[in-house]
């Protein structure tokens, strides 16, 4: 399996940009779907954006929705999560995970992940 390994995470103020990646090494990168969640203090693991491992389907929460877009490089084995127009809520750890997938499908369940980065933190001031 892959082990995603993610970075780009700071202090921004409420408005701007963030672009994180995840980096995650092995010959078959192609063939993961990879999926971006965080977590805030007390608060339950959410969703945020997710792409299968051709890049051709997406899926994002409602709440980033037109704000994030999540992207690949697959000849870099990167992931990445531009993430405009950021908001105090916002806020959180993120996780990139990734899944062995056989078709190209972007999956929304944290359940479906087989392996999860550390996390990176995001503030975001108001």
């Amino acid at each position: 399996q892959v082990q995603p390994v993610e970075s780009g995470g700071g202090l921004v103020q409420a408005g701007n940009s963030l672009r994180l990646s995840c980096a995650a090494s092995g010959r078959t990168f192609s063939s993961y779907a990879m999926g971006w969640f965080r977590q805030a203090p007390g608060k339950e693991r959410e969703f945020v954006a997710a792409i299968s491992w051709s890049g051709a389907s997406t899926a994002y929460a409602d709440s980033v929705k037109g704000r994030f877009t999540i992207s690949r490089d697959n000849a870099k084995s990167t992931v990445y999560l531009q993430m405009n127009n950021l908001k105090p809520e916002d806020t959180a750890v993120y996780y990139c995970a990734a899944r062995y997938s056989s078709g190209d499908y972007a999956y929304a369940s944290p359940r479906a992940y087989d392996s999860w980065g550390q996390g990176t933190q995001v503030t975001v001031s108001s």
